[in-house]
């Protein structure tokens, strides 16, 4: 006995399905071809609706099949419902037949490499789909199951199936017109009057880069994100000077919105780590791993 506020269990969505396609047919036959059924299978499914109803919702003649009144008035419901799980469905399989490349990246990665220059590898490869997944931790690429992997970390993190992307450094940089103030020779008083960035995770930082610049004074960072491609934006926006990762900075370098200040660079202990997975995309990987590695912008 179902107690108050419980609703009834529905009938199976297999039954609706097998009545909404008879309906449309007016044929167990061709219901059956189109759902991949037996005839007998989408017959019975039909019937146990029409016992769990209660009514039926056919007329069944020796070579003929017509809806019934109750047939007709449940059509319009079951027909939008049929449509409505189909549309819900849409949008989660591929839009194209094309080969796609899955690729999972750090979102640093993804923001200052990868997408300034996704339009040329699109024009040199035409007849591909891409999917970009944007990750922050080493643990976030266990769900992500892609054709390429790029992880940030250290080598004992990141797996011993990956390869070091280099250069792998990290320097000092500014947006040009904090650099032009700064001038040819950094002083510690003058980089104190700028916001110092500097990303979490890192074992090098501001500190260590004084000493090997022998600025005399100890500095410290005064801001703190959770990724290089943060470190870069905020540089870039003129928020102040970020220490960073050279893969990260590298295209905003060449299109002008940073300068690399004229300070030592450090030696990278985390870095960024390309992975080729498995896949039968073995081609496609191999083209987008040549074209992500070039020198080219």
């Amino acid at each position: 006995m179902l107690s108050a506020g419980m609703k009834k269990p529905l009938p199976p969505i297999t039954w609706f399905r097998a009545f909404d396609a008879t309906a449309r047919h007016l044929s167990f036959t061709l219901a059956a071809q189109e759902l991949g059924f037996t005839q007998s299978a989408i017959s019975q499914n039909v019937r146990a609706l029409e016992d769990k109803l209660g009514t039926p919702l056919f007329v069944r003649g020796h070579r003929s099949l017509a809806l019934t009144q109750a047939g007709r008035l449940l059509v319009p419901d079951v027909a939008a419902a049929m449509a409505q799980l189909e549309q819900a469905t849409e949008r989660f399989l591929p839009a194209t037949t094309r080969p796609k490349l899955s690729i999972a990246t750090s979102v640093s990665i993804a923001q200052w490499v990868i997408a300034p220059r996704l339009a040329g590898f699109l024009a040199e490869q035409p007849d591909i789909a891409v999917q970009l997944a944007t990750t922050i931790w080493p643990d976030d690429f266990a769900s992500t199951n892609a054709d390429i992997e790029i992880r940030f970390g250290r080598r004992q993190v990141v797996g011993r199936d990956a390869t070091l992307m280099e250069p792998s450094h990290l320097h000092a940089v500014a947006a040009p017109h904090i650099a032009r103030r700064l001038g040819p020779v950094i002083r510690a008083e003058n980089l104190a009057e700028h916001p110092l960035i500097q990303p979490v995770g890192i074992t090098a930082g501001w500190p260590d880069l004084a000493r090997k610049a022998k600025l005399g004074t100890a500095i410290a960072p005064t801001v703190f994100v959770d990724t290089h491609g943060l470190s870069a934006d905020l540089a870039a926006s003129g928020a102040g000077v970020a220490l960073s990762h050279c893969q990260v900075t590298r295209t905003g370098i060449e299109r002008g919105s940073l300068v690399a200040l004229p300070l030592p660079s450090l030696a990278a202990e985390e870095g960024y780590y390309l992975a080729v997975k498995p896949s039968p995309h073995e081609a496609l990987q191999q083209t987008f791993v040549r074209w992500l590695t070039s020198d080219t912008p």
